[in-house]
């Protein structure tokens, strides 16, 4: 980005120049003085429990370099190199796997994953957990609209859902007896957590009872419970979303907690969990986040493997899904611009009581409610809102059995795939793991020759010695997704532009960036093949 187009930014901004960018997910078209301004209709949430962090806490460092408004009488682009870095690394996190286990090698050799605001606070959450009452790590990116309760909770509880619906009946009736003897409860998840990463403390023993109550429904059932994982992750989203929908409509004394309830159902977050169990992968889609997986060919060249759909109006198995589910009187008015009914992006979410409540129970809900406009939150019936619910927290769930060749699989939500395609992140990621020489690098030629093992002899003869800027994978991703040229290379001055444009012109050129990379462990791949 030259000077010029820095300045042409801010100027279009001061003139008020509508731009063509990144839309929020969650939005509604309204005239105001003869112009067109998207407005967020349930606006974004601030409310932070005490005792708990804000991720303006986490991104203070970052904000002192960010401009708040275009208004500002001293406005640049300027970043230095290191402050530059110092803003994009601050969300970074990554872990590598010991495996303890001879018996039980874990397919997961490590992982690598980074946030970047554009929203104030960020909307976007990230989990990683490693299961311990059943088998298998769980890696989640939940990208959360109208603010960004709703993604809080899903990230929280989500995991813990799924991890129970895999659970046999005996370690069920252990984790009850011990509740009901008041005795410590067997761990079930083991959290890989940034230091920073917001929780909601004041409520996790409501969200417990409630995870117990699952529980005990499952252990109601005459069968063992022993779903698929197809199954426990499916019932899993569907309960925890309609475990939402209930917790606001429940008489609630605690006005914290009620508080938290109403922010939490009335925006949304769409959801990507995989679940990785040795050579078996699944992973279970609600809306536009993403999975794909890097995969190094025989010949030593790079493919791209989707594993999911986005959940979206240019998604024609979607449209066709909500036309079976509406009478055909309404098939002109379920996407309008785009959008479900002229308002959401996403096709599938949690939360958004608003697109899956009757209007009666919405109006019930917020008028025995407490001053709900202090905490942004109000009654908007979209046009043509006939019959409801136009909204499901329903997954696809998607099955691959892993092989030697694929070698890592990137999550992250739409912000980065706004700016990058499958296939250049794959190109990005397989560049850089060339750069970090873990691959080792091919000391003599083998036989036969071909074109793609020589592209990666040349790859690794350019990069050997050169150190790479980003250690971590994530941060690698976001630096090109929101810095790189119309020749694919970071372009230093539009990176700088890109990460000081103040909160009212941000999101008119980048949405929150959330990613998490995993890289397989080839070897423990092949023993499995060998022995098997």
């Amino acid at each position: 980005m030259s000077r010029t187009v820095s300045s042409w930014i801010l100027s279009s901004a001061r003139n008020s120049t509508v731009l063509q960018g990144k839309g929020r997910s969650y939005s509604i078209c309204i005239p105001n003085r003869n112009k067109i301004k998207w407005k967020l209709v349930f606006s974004k949430t601030r409310l932070y429990p005490a005792g708990s962090c804000s991720l303006d806490d986490t991104f203070s460092l970052k904000k002192a370099f960010r401009h708040t408004s275009t208004e500002e009488e001293h406005f640049s682009f300027q970043l230095s190199p290191s402050q530059i870095n110092d803003i994009l690394r601050a969300g970074e996190l990554s872990h590598k796997i010991l495996d303890l286990n001879s018996k039980n090698a874990n397919s997961v050799l490590r992982f690598e994953s980074n946030q970047l605001a554009s929203n104030t606070p960020i909307e976007d959450r990230r989990s990683a957990a490693t299961c311990l009452q059943t088998k298998g790590m769980m890696f989640g990116v939940f990208d959360g609209h109208a603010g960004s309760a709703c993604a809080q909770a899903v990230s929280e509880r989500l995991l813990h859902y799924i991890a129970v619906s895999l659970m046999s009946r005996q370690t069920l009736e252990e984790i009850e007896l011990a509740v009901e003897c008041m005795k410590p409860v067997l761990p079930i998840l083991q959290w890989h957590k940034h230091p920073n990463d917001v929780e909601y403390r004041e409520i996790t023993s409501q969200y417990f009872e409630n995870l117990r109550v699952y529980w005990q429904h499952l252990l109601d059932l005459d069968t063992e419970p022993g779903f698929s994982l197809e199954e426990a992750m499916i019932c899993a989203f569907k309960r925890l979303d309609s475990d939402i929908s209930l917790e606001v409509q429940a008489p609630q004394e605690n006005e914290l907690m009620r508080n938290i309830a109403l922010q939490v159902a009335f925006s949304g977050a769409t959801a990507c969990v995989a679940h990785i169990d040795g050579v078996h992968l699944h992973v279970a889609n609600t809306g536009d986040c993403r999975a794909i997986l890097g995969v190094r060919e025989e010949d030593g060249t790079w493919s791209t493997l989707p594993l999911t759909r986005d959940h979206n109006a240019l998604d024609e198995f979607e449209i066709r899904r909500l036309k079976r589910e509406h009478p055909r009187s309404e098939e002109k008015t379920l996407f309008v611009n785009d959008r479900l009914l002229g308002i959401l992006m996403p096709s599938r979410a949690f939360g958004d009581v608003q697109l899956k409540w009757s209007k009666e129970l919405q109006h019930s809900v917020l008028e025995n409610s407490c001053d709900v406009e202090a905490l942004n939150i109000y009654q908007y019936v979209p046009p043509n809102y006939h019959t409801p619910p136009y909204l499901t927290a329903e997954p696809e769930v998607t099955y691959h059995k892993l092989r030697s060749k694929d070698k890592f699989l990137v999550i992250a939500s739409d912000g980065l795939w706004e700016m990058l395609s499958n296939e250049k992140v794959v190109k990005l990621v397989a560049g850089h793991l060339t750069e970090l020489n873990v691959q080792k690098p091919q000391l003599a030629f083998e036989k036969p020759v071909n074109l793609g093992y020589m592209h990666n002899l040349l790859l690794q003869r350019k990069n050997r010695g050169i150190a790479s800027l980003d250690q971590n994978i994530a941060t690698h991703l976001i630096r090109h997704a929101i810095g790189s040229n119309e020749y694919g290379e970071v372009d230093q001055e539009k990176l700088a532009a890109m990460l000081t444009l103040p909160e009212d012109l941000a999101r008119m050129y980048r949405d929150d960036i959330t990613v998490t990379v995993v890289y397989f462990n080839s070897e423990t791949i092949e023993n499995y093949y060998r022995n098997n």
